[in-house]
């Protein structure tokens, strides 16, 4: 193995977008020049917001200029990062959107599709979020629904508590509701066709651009099912909890809690990513002569083939792999 295959402590970039809050700041370690920071893009290589390296040899690179001169870090499975993992603080309501799938996404923008998968931090009394359609749609109802000032009435609202999970499949109509903090996983794409704004404007007056035919071209305009909780199934070991979150074609997100200690390999087929959403403590390798030390908020990208690992400390991590 080589001596250069060792964790990678992560910068985030941050996005300034209106509906942010100071909470990743104040609770979550973030120390970015962005206010209000609605967002810190932890793991990303996409060009609209890259990761940089903390500490080490490759110090002061983004993640994309580290893996392109070593392509081997992202495994066998992978030719390019196919995730963005992120943090969002919901101070207000985001826009009523949808996603495109990866057809239509790289016939018409250039970009991924967005198949995301959200994990809730926090959440206010009385929060919510949208969630599909309650009755069928055509696209005159939405736009009818959409100059009436009525869209809202159409969606499913549902209750958001702290622990939820949510997956988000392309064509769904969706909006984070206000007081809400959670981490998305996602494919790696910054594509968002919003329907609806509340005819907010930015810090210049002006309103943010709508994208109503790309919208209901992607739209499933069927109602969905009441959207309950998943059953999630949490296996004890000594020393830490283990519990999948979510399985898609995209990613896997673990949750794990450890209490002593916690042990796993990052074998050569894929990376993994480690973000610290509660705690601290340190990752140990056979190639680090000293743990790694994180804390709540850090984000670690593991080079595949990195071998085995020993989180220390006490913790609670998302563990994502491809």
């Amino acid at each position: 193995m080589s001596k250069k295959i060792t964790p990678l402590r992560l910068i985030p970039a941050g996005k300034g977008y209106i509906w942010g809050g100071e909470r990743l700041k104040t609770e979550y370690n973030k120390t970015l020049d962005v206010t209000p920071l609605a967002e810190s893009w932890e793991c990303s290589v996409h060009p609209d917001g890259m990761s940089v390296i903390s500490g080490g040899i490759y110090d002061g690179m983004t993640l994309k200029e580290v893996l392109d001169q070593n392509p081997a870090f992202l495994g066998e499975k992978s030719k390019d990062l196919p995730i963005l993992v992120k943090f969002i603080d919901a101070a207000r309501d985001l826009s009523i959107q949808v996603h495109p799938d990866d057809d239509y996404a790289r016939k018409n923008d250039g970009d991924n599709g967005k198949t995301e998968f959200w994990y809730v931090l926090d959440a206010e009394k009385d929060s919510e979020l949208i969630y599909g359609f309650e009755h069928p749609m055509d696209r005159d109802r939405i736009k009818k629904a959409i100059e009436d000032g009525n869209l809202e009435n159409m969606l499913h609202h549902i209750p958001v508590h702290k622990g939820d999970v949510f997956f988000v499949r392309p064509g769904t109509v969706h909006a984070i509701g206000k007081g809400i903090v959670l981490v998305e996983v996602q494919e790696s794409s910054n594509l968002t066709y919003r329907l609806y704004d509340y005819d907010r404007v930015d810090k210049d007056g002006n309103k943010r651009p709508l994208h109503f035919d790309k919208a209901v071209d992607v739209l499933d305009m069927d109602p969905v099912r009441i959207i309950r909780q998943p059953q999630r199934m949490v296996r004890y070991y000594f020393g830490c909890a283990r519990e999948i979150l979510c399985r898609c074609e995209y990613f896997e997100v673990e949750r794990i809690q450890v209490t002593k200690g916690f042990s796993f390999s990052v074998l050569d087929q894929s990376f993994q990513v480690l973000l610290c959403i509660d705690g601290n403590g340190g990752l140990e390798t056979d190639e680090t002569n000293r743990p790694v030390r994180f804390e709540k908020g850090t984000c670690l990208f593991l080079p595949a083939d990195l071998g085995r690992c020993h989180i220390i400390g006490e913790c609670t991590l998302l563990k994502i792999r491809c």
